[in-house]
């Protein structure tokens, strides 16, 4: 089974759309890989250019973000961008219902957690890391600023986006069950 998480970045922000993801300049791209360079180069976060080749998000295997992420087109590119990059979760408190099931189907894990939740993972400080245990639907993350600085939330999964993100994505699932 794939495991899940890794050091995060946080994206402060709701309505984080699929063009900010990957600009769609690069929708004429014929390989996965030239995504990757791309990935978040035109968000902006406070009025701000967000910092998408800093070393934290080069070495990010997981994003933290708000409401309603991956909103606007329903392109998959936006989900291969992340593929690309080796991030294999994205928690928010709710994501655009395409792109949500483009995550599963690509074995990334889209996970909700309540708004409550993601305001106490956006007050840790320090750089977090997480932790997902997807048999009993955990997630726990932990600041290198001072290991007693830790959050942990449950999370739910229907049985068939589990099956897809533990098999690594549709085309792994379809292979071992048809």
């Amino acid at each position: 089974m794939k495991n899940f998480g890794g050091p995060a970045v946080l994206l402060d922000r709701n309505d984080i759309n699929t063009d900010e993801i990957i600009p769609a300049k690069y929708l004429a791209e014929i390989t996965k890989s030239a995504l990757k360079s791309h990935l978040l180069e035109d968000l902006l976060l406070d009025g701000k250019q967000f910092d998408s080749r800093s070393q934290k998000m080069r070495e990010a295997k997981v994003v933290i973000t708000r409401a309603n992420f991956g909103c606007g087109s329903s392109r998959e590119h936006a989900v291969w961008a992340f593929e690309v990059n080796d991030i294999n979760v994205v928690i928010a408190s709710s994501f655009a219902r395409i792109f949500r099931q483009n995550m599963f189907n690509c074995g990334i894990l889209a996970m909700e957690l309540s708004e409550d939740d993601i305001d106490s993972l956006f007050s840790m400080s320090g750089n977090l890391t997480v932790s997902v245990d997807l048999a009993n639907e955990k997630v726990k993350l932990v600041s290198d600023d001072n290991s007693q600085d830790s959050v942990e939330c449950a999370f739910s999964l229907n049985a068939y986006d589990k099956s897809l993100v533990s098999a690594g994505g549709w085309l792994a699932y379809a292979d071992v069950n048809y």
